[in-house]
């Protein structure tokens, strides 16, 4: 996996240091008052996850055409604490937090990082709770993550 580094996210034992992906926010991810749409968390969130994906060495297309299965998002929970603005760099963080047998659950988080005289300010923007289950593409059924990928996704950092 890509390093890693707990300066983002809160760790502990049972949550090892999380993935950071780092995004800029463009005008297409704002509103009217350049402020970022509170429903493009999510995309940003996804496209943190399928990033985890690539470094511990998944390849959904690989996963589709070998196993007839995908991840989908069951739940989503999000927190929305300060907004992002045009032009932010945000370091979003992915963590598992619970792997079941057709089932991953995640926290995440979306960070700015701003400069000032006194170093790097991080900012705490959003805190998400998304949950991914693995279907079947035939009847879009739960089915036993593949056992390649469970074993990639278990491998520590």
């Amino acid at each position: 996996m890509m390093p890693a580094s707990s300066d983002y996210a809160v760790t502990t034992p049972a949550m090892p240091s999380p993935f950071i992906w780092t995004v800029r926010v463009y005008y297409e991810d704002t509103d009217a008052g350049g402020v970022v749409f509170y429903a493009n968390y999510l995309k940003f969130f996804e496209r943190a996850r399928t990033e985890w994906l690539r470094a511990a060495g998944i390849n959904q297309s690989q996963m589709t055409e070998n196993h007839h299965a995908v991840f989908v998002v069951k739940s989503t929970a999000l927190d929305y604490h300060m907004p992002a603005r045009l032009d932010d760099e945000l370091k979003l963080t992915v963590v598992v937090e619970k792997l079941g047998r057709a089932s991953v659950q995640f926290v995440q988080e979306a960070w700015r990082v701003r400069k000032d005289d006194d170093g790097d300010r991080r900012e705490l923007l959003a805190t998400g709770r998304i949950k991914v289950g693995c279907v079947d593409l035939v009847h879009f059924r739960p089915t036993q993550i593949p056992q390649e990928v469970l074993a990639n996704i278990q491998k520590p950092d």
